[in-house]
């Protein structure tokens, strides 16, 4: 391969690649506007400005495309989520940690966090939360280590989970809506409010 065929190939990968991109942020658009109901090849294929064929060299249907873009999004958040994170950390250190690189993810991707919320909620929920066996060893390696120092209360896992992260989640939601409650003026979430929410937190899950 000479000098511009190297050249050229490399343009044509670079804008494959973006084509890709835009396939997949413009499905994920439609996805947490109208629902996966709402989603087809046509209507994706003339947000993204290409024809329905072009899809089908990256993805063999609607439901491969639905689920490639969710284990590429969940890959991630769990890479942000465990940033600067290990799991032999004490509880209320790990936890606060979690709770900065979950906040900073769900802040800065508010499209990517609806629209793995909704993945959560559907059939594909299985295939797409449970394929990153990392994350889910590295979670549980966390809260048995903590059982074992006495640092954490054993729990079943939904309701270690509503009362570890929920309120996060809640405080996200508030900060990225309008109003608050009631019609009140807008929530900012910050770092006072946060350290507030898991010292709370924190109290309710020790021992």
């Amino acid at each position: 391969m000479n000098e511009y065929s190297f050249i050229f190939a490399s343009r044509m990968r670079l804008r494959n690649e973006n084509k890709e991109a835009t396939l997949r942020l413009k499905a994920i658009e439609m996805i947490v506007k109208t629902g996966f109901d709402g989603l087809s090849m046509q209507k994706l294929a003339k947000a993204a400005g290409i024809s329905p064929a072009t899809i089908y060299i990256y993805f063999k249907d609607r439901e491969d495309l639905i689920l490639q873009i969710g284990l590429e999004e969940i890959k991630k958040m769990t890479e942000a989520t465990l940033k600067n994170f290990s799991p032999e950390m004490s509880f209320e250190e790990g936890l606060r940690i979690q709770w900065m690189n979950r906040a900073r993810y769900c802040l800065e991707n508010p499209l990517q966090m609806h629209f793995l919320e909704q993945i959560k909620h559907s059939p594909l929920q299985e295939k797409v939360y449970r394929n990153d066996t990392h994350f889910i060893n590295t979670m549980h390696q966390f809260v048995a280590n903590a059982i074992k120092r006495k640092e954490l209360v054993h729990l079943p896992v939904e309701v270690y989970w509503s009362i570890a992260f929920a309120p996060l989640y809640q405080l996200v939601k508030f900060h990225m809506s309008p109003r608050s409650l009631g019609g009140r003026e807008k929530f900012v979430l910050d770092e006072k409010f946060m350290n507030q929410t898991l010292k709370l937190v924190l109290k309710a899950l020790k021992p």
